[in-house]
């Protein structure tokens, strides 16, 4: 036996080769490779062959990234690997070495790196290879071929599938031949991004192909479909194919023939029929024939009846009186025309009234015969009457006016009454003079009275055109209020009162002047004051309502905009004229920066600078598409300045979060204690695209059309009901028609623009005036919400007056993402009846509600459940409970700070229960926390 020892380079474990030298053995190795290790040697009888436990695996090299081989044997006294038929160098090797402590032999493990290179620099057809191979002392064994490929994935596929328009229930095969690659690229298919797996919808199949089958086409398959091919390298995306699942319109029944349209003579009838039995979806063919018949129809005109002229009057009769008679005749009533109104028959006195006037004078003058002077003396007494009542009114008026004057005598404004962003406490005595605008304590407040200058940064309240500097107020150095139109605020106590009028929105304090009413200043009207007079504005979009310490509502109608001022808000003995408003888009800095978008109205509410007890509940619409949430959204503030401030976003609150928003799928609701301008924004959060939810309004000009040219506007709108409204007004305003119901769109965060354009115009009859292809409206533009209404128009012109009927298709999508498809089918001539998405009325109640008629928890009820769940259980059924049955619990740490967390809790159910607000809800609620006590107090004292 000969042992022959090596050692490794430094760094490496000592390397031992036993090499049992036999003759033909021998001779066998040194054919196989004799300069480093010969195959197998004569093993021993007391050890076995060596076993891999672990053989090395396929692999590929990604980029230029090594891989490992690794194996593991044993028994084995050494190990090696063999890459193409050539051993690797024994200094590329790892060797750990260990006993099993079950057998005890040893156990020995290799790793080799293989890099890009060395893959290269192989030549042949045959791929890269490396096995192992182990020795001991009964003989060798050879591992599996691990091959070692470079991966890649080419860029184009060799087949992409092809978008078209199919038809209901029918079958579509959409082709795919990924891009050649190393691994081979598995394959799956997109709708509308979201993976398609056909074990959760049986309507989908994946052939081993990779081709994708629809077996029945259903309405909800109209998508956007891709193939991605993937690898260990990269992904691949073909190019979308729009698949359109299109319904053919069908005649419904005729309806019933309509009233003869005039009332006499010769007219016509009408019946109407609608392509809706089904209606054409997605560009399928429109209903052929006519939607209407007219019928020819006669009908009698109906005759009114006319009185005759008064026969003679008749003699004179036994009563004294003489009559007369007229008939119906001239005309007689015919065909159901109205009889003749009023009598048939008239009498009078035929003696002027002589017969029965003599006869009741002179049983009068016989009856109350009058003594001489009786008549002066009567006269007399009611003047002393008159008189003495006079001098009562007088004082009477005397000490009214006295007691007013003292209560006036005391400050005009105090720290608490005062808005208190604004003034600081002052005592300011004006002198006593008549003022015709004096109030009693107990009178309702003033709106129109007298009016002081004030101006920014440092204001002074005159006195009509002269400057008294004793009267002067001190204020603050900064501004009064933020810029509001056309509002006046009111605060007023039992001993004070106060109304300031403020300058249109989006003007700056310093730049305009605010006049403050004062009642009982001593100031009065003056028309040489260039700035007392109140500027206008907009009650479709703003609202106000003196409110006290009972709290309300105030809600812009059809604009899903309210406030909520919960009881306790305001202090006893105080009230404010609180206002909500939605500021005008041009008149107003977007609060929109960078990739974000602008979600919500900006929306007012103030007074500004009043102190709440507790926090009030602002709802705003927003126009976020929150399934799936990719968003990052954002609530933010105006400063005083016109600059925006981020309040908070929703995820990252903390205790010094001065708000809590509660975002639900169409609106959210903002706790808040500082009154201001508010709005929402949002991001697309990393790596999906978010998507904004967009209103398509189509518009025409009213009927009857009397030129040759027509134009059909379409609107792209944030999909909330301000948005819609205002588009609304507008076209009112231009006298145009909405002819059918605004569209939904969804709008992604991808860079692409929005295309519209219009298709199958029947050209004998109607001409285009456009003349690209299509109309694009910029992705930045409705992004960002920098200008709005959105809209672009198509311009049209028929051949004659005589044309009437419009069919056409107008299509809207954005570039590479979701569309819609108006189908136009209208008569131009025809009257369309008004119609309007917004519901009649206005919204479920009025804009301002007063007192507990705001709210629907009963305030008794409220006081018991606050009671109940307000202090904290060991077993958590507390407020805590409440607020993970009604949703509210993303945050508990700011319902926990508040001295009455139950209580915060149920202003924001009522905030997000305004239309639907039903007990039923909070007292299931309230059933699953098992507090049965709060259950029967709802039960006896309220209506659920």
């Amino acid at each position: 036996m000969l042992t022959l020892r090596t050692r490794r380079a430094e760094g490496s474990c000592p390397l031992f080769i036993l090499l049992l030298v036999y003759g033909s053995s021998l001779a066998e190795a040194a054919g196989d490779y004799s300069e480093v290790l010969p195959d197998s040697f004569p093993s021993a009888a007391a050890e076995p062959l060596p076993e891999f436990q672990l053989e090395p695996e396929d692999a590929f090299i990604v980029k230029n990234r090594p891989v490992q081989l690794r194996c593991r044997a044993s028994p084995a006294t050494q190990i090696y690997f063999k890459c193409n038929g050539e051993w690797v160098n024994q200094n590329d090797h790892v060797t750990r070495e260990s006993l099993d402590q079950i057998t005890g032999l040893v156990v020995r493990e290799v790793d080799i790196s293989v890099s890009r290179t060395q893959v290269e620099e192989l030549f042949g057809l045959e791929d890269f290879w490396c096995q192992c191979v182990a020795w001991s002392s009964a003989g060798t064994t050879k591992s599996r071929r691990a091959y070692v490929r470079i991966a890649y994935l080419r860029k184009n596929f060799e087949q992409e599938p092809l978008g078209r328009e199919v038809r209901l229930e029918q079958e579509v095969l959409l082709q795919c031949r990924p891009p050649e690659g190393i691994p081979p690229p598995e394959v799956d298919w997109l709708k509308n991004e979201d993976t398609i797996d056909p074990t959760l919808d049986s309507n989908f199949l994946i052939t081993v192909d990779h081709d994708l089958i629809i077996k029945q086409a259903r309405l909800s398959d109209t998508a956007n479909y891709t193939c991605v091919a993937h690898n260990v390298v990269a992904k691949r995306r073909s190019s979308t194919a729009t698949i359109i699942v299109y319904v053919s319109g069908g005649w419904s029944s005729w309806t019933e023939w309509s009233e003869c349209n005039v009332r006499c003579g010769r007219g016509w009838q009408r019946r109407t029929r609608s392509c809706t039995n089904p209606a054409p979806l997605n560009g399928g063919a429109v209903c052929e024939g006519p939607p209407f018949q007219r019928v020819t129809c006669t009908t009698l005109c109906p005759v009114d009846g006319g009185w005759t002229d008064w026969a003679k009057w008749s003699v004179c009769g036994t009563e004294c009186t003489h009559w007369r008679s007229r008939e119906c005749q001239a005309p007689a009533p015919r065909n159901g025309g109205r009889h003749c109104i009023g009598s048939v028959m008239e009498s009078k006195n035929c003696t002027e009234g002589l017969c029965a006037r003599n006869k009741k004078v002179s049983i009068e003058h016989a009856s109350h015969p009058l003594e001489p002077g009786m008549g002066v003396a009567v006269y007399a007494g009611l003047v002393g009457a008159l008189l003495l009542c006079g001098m009562l009114l007088l004082c009477v008026g005397v000490l009214a006016y006295r007691r007013s004057c003292r209560h006036l005598r005391g400050d005009i404004t105090d720290s608490s009454s005062a808005l208190t962003a604004a003034f600081h406490p002052v005592n300011y005595k004006p002198q006593r003079q008549d003022n015709p605008h004096l109030l009693h304590p107990s009178a309702p407040p003033d709106l129109t009275a007298t009016a002081s200058s004030l101006r920014g940064p440092l204001f002074s309240l005159q006195q009509g055109v002269v400057d008294h500097s004793h009267h002067k107020i001190p204020m603050t150095t900064s501004p009064l209020l933020d810029p509001l139109p056309s509002l006046k605020i009111k605060v007023y106590n039992s001993s004070t009162l106060s109304s300031l009028e403020l300058p249109a929105e989006g003007a700056s304090v310093d730049g305009e002047i605010l006049s403050l009413k004062m009642v009982g200043s001593g100031s009065r009207p003056d028309s040489r004051e260039p700035h007392s007079h109140t500027l206008p504005r907009e009650p479709s979009n703003s609202t106000s309502a003196t409110l006290g310490c009972l709290g309300g509502r105030l809600t812009i109608p059809n604009t899903g905009v309210s406030l909520l001022v919960p009881q306790g808000v305001i202090p006893q003995g105080k009230f404010y004229e609180m206002y909500l408003i939605i500021n005008k888009w041009e008149k107003t800095t977007l609060p929109s920066e960078g990739s974000q978008t602008v979600l919500s109205p900006v929306v007012s509410c103030g007074p500004t600078g009043m102190l709440l007890s507790r926090p009030v509940v602002l709802t705003l619409p927003h126009s976020a598409q929150l399934d799936p949430l990719d968003w990052t959204l954002t609530l933010k503030t105006q400063t005083h300045q016109g600059e925006w401030e981020e309040v908070l976003t929703v995820g990252e609150e903390s205790l010094s979060s001065p708000c809590y928003l509660q975002v639900e799928e169409r609106s959210c609701h903002v706790l808040m204690e500082q009154l201001g301008t508010y709005s929402l924004v949002g991001q697309s959060t990393a790596p999906q695209p978010a998507c904004k939810r967009l209103q398509l309004a189509l518009f025409a000009p009213q009927a009857p059309c009397l030129s040759l040219d027509y134009s059909l506007r379409i609107y792209s709108i944030q999909d909330t009901p301000h948005a819609l409204k205002e588009v609304l007004e507008l076209e009112r305003s231009l006298g145009g028609v909405l002819l059918e119901d605004p569209k939904p769109l969804l709008f992604k965060d991808s860079y692409h623009n929005l295309r519209l354009s219009i298709h199958d115009i029947p050209h004998s009859h109607w001409r285009s005036k456009l003349l690209a292809k299509y109309q694009e409206i910029p992705f930045y533009h409705i992004w960002s919400g920098s200008q709005r209404p959105l809209h672009c128009t198509f311009s049209l012109e028929r051949g004659s007056l005589a044309v009437s009927q419009l069919t056409c298709k107008i299509c809207v999508r954005q570039v590479e993402g979701e569309g819609q498809i108006f189908q136009l089918n209208t008569d131009i001539q025809e009257t369309l009846p008004p119609h309007s998405p917004l519901p009649s009325g206005g919204t479920c109640g009025p804009s301002s509600q007063v007192g507990p008629y705001a709210f629907r928890l009963p305030a008794s009820i409220r006081q018991k459940i606050c009671a109940s769940l307000d202090a904290p259980s060991s077993r958590g059924c507390d407020w805590r409970l409440l607020a993970h049955s009604l949703g509210f619990d993303r945050y508990l740490n700011y319902f926990a700070t508040k001295p009455s967390p139950t209580g915060v809790l149920l202003d924001l159910w009522e905030a997000c229960h305004q239309g639907d607000a039903d007990l039923v809800s909070l007292a299931t609620a309230l059933e699953e926390m098992g507090k049965s006590e709060v259950l029967v107090v709802m039960t006896t004292d309220g209506d659920c």
